[in-house]
């Protein structure tokens, strides 16, 4: 049994589902829309405010898609009502991002500024020089700019420079020693 598949979606006030043909599913709230083309094998059912999916059989391939059908229109509705975040903090001498107009500039110890255009949908916050925002609807966006982001400079494990997700641990290494 798909413990996460079996949850029901509540929806909030404010928030509008609309479950089309084909399981192609409309969520329109406070913050946005967003669309969705949903596995056909599943069954959407919408009561009272309340979101329920069923699976057909206990097929393996139903099993799987049961709990990922319920996540994403999870996100939906959380992404349309109260947004993603995901923050990130550089670390590193002369290390830091800064805002150009729309674009985002980093320096993070290149020859050159690595510059990020936002994709529409997606704004990017810097609080400080050193930290980075990334704010949306859409979960899958907000943390594929976040990983963009962090692979301009991963951390590295001897100093711990680079840029890293807001609370991630980097372990690290001892660096050679003198005999």
């Amino acid at each position: 049994m798909s413990r996460i598949g079996l949850k029901p979606i509540e929806i909030p006030e404010g928030v509008e589902v609309k479950i089309g043909d084909r399981n192609s599913v409309t969520v329109k709230g406070p913050k946005g829309e967003l669309s969705r083309d949903l596995p056909q094998d599943m069954k959407i059912n919408m009561e009272d405010n309340v979101i329920t999916i069923e699976r057909p059989s206990d097929h393996k391939d139903h099993r799987a898609l049961h709990g990922t059908t319920r996540s994403l229109i999870n996100n939906m509705v959380v992404g349309v009502s109260k947004g993603f975040e995901k923050s990130l903090e550089i670390i590193g001498v002369g290390y830091r991002a800064q805002k150009q107009g729309n674009k985002v500039v980093i320096n993070a110890g290149y020859s050159h500024p690595v510059e990020i255009d936002p994709i529409e949908g997606i704004e990017i916050e810097i609080p400080k020089n050193t930290q980075v925002v990334v704010k949306g609807i859409d979960k899958e966006l907000v943390g594929a700019i976040a990983s963009n982001i962090r692979a301009i400079r991963p951390p590295e494990p001897y100093k711990g420079k680079g840029i890293r997700y807001e609370g991630e641990f980097v372990r690290r290494k001892e660096g050679k020693t003198a005999k």
